[in-house]
C-alpha cells in the first residue's frame, strides 16, 4: 500500500487512514446521516477510503452533519448524542491519533476519562483512598458541558499544542458541524458546543477542562485532592470552611470559561465513618455508577465491623441493570432449554460483574435475585409440572444450579442467587 503521495498538500498518507478505519471498524457503532452501516461501507471499502483519503490529503474534505440521537440519562432526562458517519469517524480517527500523544503528555495524571492506559476502577480507586484521608468531597457537575464548550476558547488551546495547520483545520471543521435532528432539522451551532458521540470530542473536552480546570485548580487550590472523569469531578478538602472557599471560587472559574455548576447536582458531602461523627446531612455521593456513604466494614485484622466510607453500585445503576432484565423479557423467551437463556445472558452478566463486581461485588445478588426470579418464572411457563407450584420451579433451578455450576458466569463466581 502506498504510504505517501507527493501531489497532496497534507500530510495525510493511506496508511493512517487505512489504521483509523480498523479501530473504527472494531469499535463497531451505528450509522450516521448517511445510512450506511459498517456493512454497506464495507461491501464499497476500497471507494469509500480512497475518497476519503483524496479529500483529506487535499484539505478538501467537509464533515457532514452529525446525526442526533436521544438515550434516556439515570435521572430520567435525555442525553442527545451527534452520531457521525462512518467515514467521518475513519476521519476524526486520523486526526485523533495523530495529535493524542503530544496532549496525553501535558495531561495531568488525575484526570481518567477517555484517555489511553486509564480507566473508570483507577478514577473509582483513588476517589475511596482520597475520601479516607480527606473529610469532605465537592461533588461537582457542570451543567451541560458538551453543549456549551466555547469553541474560540477551545481552539486557542488547540493552537498552543498543534503547530499544523491542517489539524486545526479539521477540529474547526468538526465543532462547525451542524446536527441533523430525528425530525430531518438541520440546527447550525452557535460558536459552542461539541457532539458527544464524536471520535475526537473526547480528546478536545480534556484539553478544554485540562486549562478550565486541572490547571487551575493545582495552581489555585493546591491543597485539595481531585479526581476527574471526562465532565464528572470530585474534589476532597480538609474541612467544610475549605470545600465552601474553594467551591466559590470554582463557581467564577467556571463563569470565566463560560460554563456554569448545576445548582442542584454540585454540593458539598461529608465522609461520616467510625472516626468522623459530625452531624451533617449530606454524606453521600455518586460517581461512575457507584454510591460512596457511610458502609458496614469488617477488620482485617481483628474481624469486627465497623463504620467505613466506601463505595458500590448505586441504585440508580441497580435499577438500570433491572430495567434491562425487564427489557430482555426473560419470562417469554423461546428457548427449548434455560441453556440457551444462560447463552444469551451471560455476556451482559459478564460486563455487569467486570464493572460493578469491582468494589463490594456482592451488593449485586439483588440484580441477580430478579433474575433468579424470572428464570423461575419462565420455567413455569415453560414446564406444565411446574405450573401450578412455584416451590417445585425454584427447586428445579437450585438442581440446574448444582448440576451446572458453571452454566451462567455469577453462578460460577459464586454469588448467592
Amino acid at each position: 500500500m502506498t504510504l505517501w503521495n507527493e501531489t497532496k498538500s497534507i500530510p495525510i498518507s493511506r496508511q493512517m487512514v487505512w489504521l483509523a478505519y480498523k479501530k473504527v471498524k472494531a469499535n463497531k457503532g451505528s450509522s450516521g446521516v448517511d445510512s450506511i452501516s459498517m456493512e454497506s461501507f464495507d461491501a464499497k471499502r476500497a471507494k469509500h477510503l480512497y475518497k476519503l483519503w483524496n479529500r483529506m490529503a487535499s484539505g478538501s474534505y467537509f464533515p457532514p452533519p452529525v446525526k442526533e440521537v436521544e438515550i434516556p440519562k439515570n435521572d430520567g432526562k435525555i442525553r442527545k448524542l451527534g452520531i457521525p458517519t462512518i467515514t467521518d469517524r475513519v476521519a476524526q480517527t486520523v486526526v485523533k491519533e495523530h495529535v493524542e500523544p503530544r496532549l496525553e503528555a501535558i495531561f495531568s495524571p488525575h484526570s481518567y476519562g477517555y484517555r489511553p492506559k486509564k480507566n473508570a476502577h483507577q478514577a473509582l480507586t483513588s476517589v475511596r483512598e482520597n475520601c479516607w484521608k480527606y473529610d469532605w468531597v465537592i461533588d461537582l457537575d457542570i451543567k451541560g458541558f458538551f453543549d456549551n464548550i466555547s469553541h474560540e476558547k477551545l481552539m486557542k488551546a488547540v493552537y498552543k499544542h498543534v503547530p499544523e495547520n491542517w489539524i486545526c483545520m479539521y477540529i474547526q471543521r468538526w465543532l462547525q458541524m451542524p446536527v441533523q435532528t430525528r425530525a430531518g432539522e438541520i440546527i447550525a451551532k452557535q460558536g459552542k458546543g461539541t457532539p458527544q458521540g464524536g471520535v475526537i470530542s473526547p480528546l478536545l473536552a480534556n484539553l478544554f477542562l485540562h486549562y478550565a480546570f486541572d490547571k487551575w485548580l493545582e495552581q489555585n487550590a493546591s491543597t485539595v485532592k481531585y479526581v476527574r472523569y471526562a465532565d464528572d469531578a470530585i474534589i476532597h478538602c480538609k474541612s467544610k470552611a475549605h470545600a465552601e472557599r474553594v467551591l466559590t471560587r470554582l463557581q467564577s472559574r467556571m463563569n470565566a470559561c463560560e460554563l456554569e455548576l448545576h445548582p442542584e447536582k454540585t454540593k458539598l458531602v461529608y465522609c461520616r465513618d467510625f472516626k468522623r461523627q459530625g452531624n451533617y446531612k449530606t454524606v453521600k455521593f455518586d460517581f461512575l455508577g457507584y454510591s460512596f456513604q457511610p458502609r458496614t466494614a469488617k477488620s482485617k485484622q481483628t474481624g469486627q465491623l465497623f463504620l467505613g466510607y466506601d463505595c458500590a453500585i448505586s441504585i440508580s445503576s441497580r435499577k438500570r441493570l433491572a430495567d434491562k432484565l425487564e427489557e430482555l423479557d426473560i419470562v417469554n423467551m423461546s428457548f427449548k432449554s434455560i441453556v440457551g437463556i444462560a447463552q444469551k445472558l451471560n455476556p451482559y452478566i459478564r460486563g455487569w460483574i467486570n464493572y460493578y463486581g469491582k468494589f463490594r461485588g456482592y451488593e449485586l445478588s439483588k440484580v441477580f435475585y430478579l433474575l433468579r426470579c424470572r428464570l423461575v418464572r419462565w420455567a413455569r411457563k415453560r414446564y406444565k409440572r411446574y405450573r401450578h407450584s412455584l416451590n417445585k420451579a425454584y427447586q428445579w433451578l437450585s438442581r440446574v444450579r448444582k448440576q451446572y455450576p458453571y452454566l451462567f458466569y455469577h453462578w460460577q463466581l459464586g454469588y448467592s442467587n
